[in-house]
């Protein structure tokens, strides 16, 4: 297990933090501008249409076949039948109604005859009106409101002793830079914002926010302990200097087990697990450096400069 020996200046190098986390964002702007970003139908509309196959099978040939036959823009995905016996095919079609049910014979007609030498065979095809997928993604982001608001009374009413609404604010800043980031993985590496998108970001508020509700409460605790003899700053360096090992040795186990998930995905080429598998590793990443980095420090920073003349110039005055 990992132990820090010595008390780390996380408020004398908040700049620093607080670079990286901009910089990070705004690569992630001038790449969703520049490429664009890219939904799923799940939140668009469209068909997916699964089918099985056998051997190696050219993935873009079926995509330019498909796309000629419905006049749609085509992307595919792999996976593995629940029988694990089969491999498969996902093909997203980018329809606004759906296919037809003519469309939908002569596609698999089409990739039968073509692709025999493969084996392909029908499984499903799937449809979601763009009405439907609106929909979705608008309940969607009422959760991740939802969490938002509920996260920031929770922390507000548990950490009242030491500003209960400037504890839960800056927390939230926290979980709002981490849900930046895990957008900024699926912009920079072209992955559809969908539904593991969303499972994502919420796993990722749980579990940040955890992790900064263990600093605040080391806080509260040597706030109670020290009262006025440290100042913000320093009330915070030491509050989290005590808890980083905890925090470190937690993250670091989870993350583990999640790059192992990628690696599993990568190995069987299972796109559909990777695509979830790989921004958690990014938001654990994250989780941890917000929860180290910046709730702290950005609530340090607030207290300071709200507080009139500031707790050390208080213990200043008072030894005069």
């Amino acid at each position: 297990m990992l132990r820090l020996k010595k008390e780390i200046d996380f408020y004398g190098h908040r700049k620093i933090y607080y670079a990286i986390s901009i910089g990070l964002m705004a690569l992630a702007l001038v790449c969703a501008l520049i490429f664009g970003v890219k939904v799923d139908i799940q939140f668009t509309g469209g068909t997916i249409a699964t089918y099985s196959y056998e051997g190696d099978l050219d993935f873009a040939a079926v995509e330019n076949t498909a796309a000629e036959v419905t006049g749609f823009t085509v992307t595919s995905d792999s996976s593995q039948s629940v029988s694990g016996n089969a491999s498969q095919i996902a093909l997203s079609i980018g329809t606004v109604d759906g296919m037809t049910v003519d469309m939908e014979s002569e596609l698999t007609s089409r990739l039968e005859t073509d692709f025999a030498d493969n084996n392909l065979q029908y499984v499903s095809i799937d449809s979601v009106a763009a009405s439907m997928g609106r929909d979705f993604l608008l309940k969607c982001l009422v959760a991740v409101l939802a969490a938002f608001v509920l996260m920031v009374v929770y922390v507000a009413i548990r950490f009242r002793r030491i500003g209960g609404w400037s504890a839960g604010v800056t927390g939230v800043i926290a979980l709002i830079h981490d849900t930046l980031i895990v957008f900024s993985v699926f912009i920079i590496f072209r992955l559809p914002i969908d539904d593991n998108f969303m499972a994502v970001i919420l796993f990722i508020l749980g579990y940040s926010i955890n992790d900064t509700i263990v600093i605040f409460d080391r806080i509260r605790e040597n706030e109670k302990l020290y009262g006025r003899s440290l100042d913000y700053p320093q009330l915070v360096n030491k509050s989290i200097s005590q808890t980083f090992t905890r925090t470190l040795n937690t993250s670091l186990s989870t993350l583990l087990a999640m790059v192992s998930v990628c690696v599993f995905a990568v190995v069987f080429g299972v796109n559909s697990i990777l695509s979830f598998a790989f921004p958690m590793v990014a938001g654990l990443i994250s989780g941890f450096y917000s929860s180290v980095c910046l709730s702290g420090t950005i609530w340090a920073w607030w207290k300071s400069s709200r507080s009139s003349r500031g707790r050390k110039t208080a213990k200043t005055a008072k030894a005069k």
